[in-house]
This record gives structure tokens, C-alpha cells and sequence, in this order.
């Protein structure tokens, strides 16, 4: 059995111990006589604490001076009186003192550096302790600072959920308008593209005429060459009979480069015409472009009004269901406005009469619900879900007070 094996062997010994009831004392003595008897090492602070787990700095000095005091009182040998003689009892008791002090100035050492050693675990101890502290001040600091993040939050989301319900209130409203934005752009749109067709079709023309132009250069040009080379062979051939006719030639060969020079200026102006289409058809691009991007991003912001107006149908059912059963304040219809009127159903009959078909009507963005039979009324409401809830509560109020 190895070193490592026979301390955990004490170990295991001295947690026995400890649950039988054994007392701080006899768990040293026994880690003490462990050590010396069975591994041969001294005792020490260290080893000891190391080994029991418990005991001070002051207890286990004082329970290894117990243990040596022990061995001290075993070992000792009472030597009678004549045995021994004089001379040799005193080099003995001298040597004894000499020991003795050996074994003082060797535990004085041994004591010494355990003293050493648990003032360096202090320190570190109390270094730990200090750091734990700056530690706990930072880590209160955070909280600090995330409550007061977590405070802001929620007034963040308060002002959010107010700008939700303004955004809800007018939601209609930017719908109607972003419709007839984005109708008016898909006009503009549709115009820019019958324009860009018409340039297209005024740049295809071009291009072929200007292909037709290179082509009559290209005849009139093997023409007029083919001419020039049976002039030169013919005035080679007769060259003083032919005088004159060279004189022609060259009048027609002058005429011919006049020629050339025209039809090289006309291209240069068709090039000229064609480059400025290019560039109108390049900025009737862009525009197409730009107007594209503004109609995506006005689809995209109906889109995301679409995503916020309304609620759930069956949240509408219910605060339908509450109105009519009468269990909705008027403060409480005024905050819900028009948000459930998609799912407000009108009544078959009136309740008051019970003949008549109730008739709705709106002037100004306010509702009225009125049964002609016995003109039985709900008065000016804000929304419909008001207005079906005022009628069958059985309130009358005639038509100038609602007015």
C-alpha cells in the first residue's frame, strides 16, 4: 500500500471515529501515532490538520506536544539506585539534555514554519475575503445598475404601448392614404413603363436605320472603289488618250469622298441621337427603379399596418357579447373605440317594439342606430360597438338630443 493509499486509509479511520463521537483530541493523537508509527513522518500542523479537518492553530500544536509527552512517558526507564554508576548517570543525563534540547530547538523549527505556513494561509485567506468583498461591492453595483435599466425598460414599454394605441387609433386613416399613395405610384409606374416601351421601340428604329445607312455606305463604297480600279487600269492602259477622262474621275472621286464625309457625319449623328436615348431610357430606368423601391417600401409599412390593426375575433366576440349583455361602462366603450367594430353584428329587431329592423347610419366618423317603426334610438356613438350597445340597453333618446 503506497503513501497516498494510507492516508486516505486515515482518513477513512478518523471519519469512523468522528461518528462514533470521538472528540477533537483523541482524532489528533490517533493522526499523530499514524503517521509516526506507520509512515514515519513526524507530526506536524499541517499533516494533522490536513488529515483531521478540524482544529486551530493554538489546539494542534498543543494536542502533538500530548502526543510526544505520551511516547516520552512510554519510553521512560526508572534505573535504581547502584546499577548505573555515577560518571556514566551524568554523561547519560547529559546526553539526554542534549537530546532534549535537540528535540526543543527541532520542534521550536518544526513549530516555526507550521507558524509560517498558516500565516501565509491567512493572508491568502484574508486576501480572498478582501477579494470577495470588492467582489460583492461590484457585483451590488451591477444590481444597482440593472434595476435601474430594468426601471427604464418599463417605462420604455409603457411609452411603446401608448404609441401602440395612437398607431391603432390612426391606422385607418394611414391605410386610406397609403392606398391612394400607392395607386397614384402604380399609375406613374405603369406610365414610366408605356414610355420606356415607346423609347424602346423609337431606339430599335434607330438602330435599324442606322444598320441600313452602314449598309448603303458599304455598296456605295465597293462601287466607287471598283469604279477608281478600272479608271487607273484604263488610264495605265491609255494614259495621254485618257487625260480627260482622269480629270473626270478625279471630279467623281472628289465627289465620292464629299460623299463619304456626309454619310460619316450622319452616323456621327445617329451615334450622337442613339447615345441620347440610351440615356433617357437610363434615367427612365432609374426612375422605374426608384419608384419600385418607394412602392416596396409603401407595401411593406401597409403590410406592417395591416399586422397592427384589429384584434382577435374572438376578443371581438367577446366584448360584443359584453356590450350587449350591458356589462360594459361607457368610459370602457369610449377606450375600445373601433377596434372590435369589424366583429359588431346589428340586432334583427328592435328590442323596444320588437317589429322593427334597426338602421345604421353614420355622419362625421359617429354611428346612430334607429329603428323606423318606432324610431326608437341609441344616440351618437363613437363606434358601432357603442352605438349597438346604447340601443339595446333601452335607452331613448330622440334625434335632436342626439344631435
Amino acid at each position: 500500500m503506497n503513501s497516498d493509499e494510507e492516508r486516505q486509509a486515515i482518513r477513512q479511520e478518523l471519519e469512523q471515529m468522528r461518528a462514533n463521537g470521538a472528540r477533537r483530541q483523541e482524532l489528533s493523537l490517533h493522526a499523530c501515532k499514524r503517521l509516526f508509527f506507520d509512515l514515519g513522518i513526524r507530526p506536524s500542523m499541517a499533516t494533522v490538520r490536513e488529515l483531521t479537518q478540524t482544529g486551530s492553530a493554538s489546539d494542534i500544536p498543543k494536542d502533538i506536544d500530548s502526543f510526544w509527552e505520551r511516547i516520552r512517558s512510554a519510553s521512560k526507564v526508572r534505573v535504581g539506585a547502584g546499577v548505573i554508576p555515577k560518571a556514566l548517570e551524568d554523561r547519560a543525563g547529559e546526553l539526554l539534555g542534549e537530546l532534549f534540547q535537540a528535540a526543543m530547538t527541532h520542534a521550536r523549527s518544526t513549530l516555526d514554519e507550521d507558524r509560517a505556513t498558516m500565516q501565509h494561509q491567512v493572508e491568502v485567506a484574508e486576501q480572498k475575503a478582501r477579494e470577495a468583498e470588492i467582489r460583492f461591492d461590484a457585483s451590488e453595483e451591477a444590481i444597482e445598475r440593472a434595476e435601474i435599466r430594468a426601471d427604464a425598460a418599463w417605462n420604455r414599454i409603457r411609452e411603446l404601448e401608448t404609441e401602440l394605441a395612437a398607431v391603432n387609433s390612426h391606422g385607418s386613416a394611414h391605410q386610406e392614404s397609403l392606398q391612394a399613395m400607392v395607386r397614384r405610384l402604380e399609375a406613374e409606374t405603369e406610365a414610366l413603363r408605356k414610355r420606356l416601351d415607346t423609347e424602346q421601340t423609337t431606339n430599335a428604329g434607330l438602330r435599324d436605320r442606322m444598320d441600313a445607312l452602314h449598309a448603303d455606305m458599304r455598296q456605295s463604297t465597293e462601287h466607287y472603289a471598283q469604279q477608281i480600279k478600272d479608271a487607273v487600269a484604263e488610264a495605265e492602259r491609255r494614259v495621254k488618250p485618257m487625260l480627260v477622262e482622269l480629270d473626270s474621275l478625279r471630279s467623281m472621286a472628289a465627289t465620292y469622298q464629299s460623299g463619304v464625309r456626309d454619310a460619316s457625319r450622319k452616323e456621327f449623328d445617329f451615334i450622337q441621337q442613339i447615345a441620347s436615348s440610351k440615356a433617357r431610357g437610363d434615367r427612365l430606368d432609374a426612375q422605374v427603379r426608384e419608384q419600385s423601391d418607394e412602392i416596396d417600401a409603401l407595401s411593406k409599412e401597409v403590410t406592417a399596418l395591416r399586422s397592427h390593426e384589429g384584434i382577435d375575433p374572438a376578443i371581438a366576440g367577446l366584448l360584443c357579447a359584453l356590450a350587449g349583455a350591458g356589462r360594459l361602462t361607457p368610459d370602457e366603450l369610449s377606450a375600445i373605440g373601433t377596434l372590435a367594430d369589424a366583429q359588431v353584428a346589428l340586432p334583427l329587431h328592435c328590442p323596444k317594439c320588437g317589429d322593427g329592423e334597426p338602421e345604421l347610419s353614420q355622419v362625421d366618423h359617429r354611428f346612430e342606430l334607429q329603428c323606423p317603426e318606432c324610431e326608437h334610438s341609441s344616440g351618437m356613438g363613437d363606434s358601432r360597438l357603442q352605438a349597438v350597445a346604447r340601443f339595446l340597453s333601452a335607452r331613448t333618446v330622440s334625434a335632436s338630443t342626439a344631435n
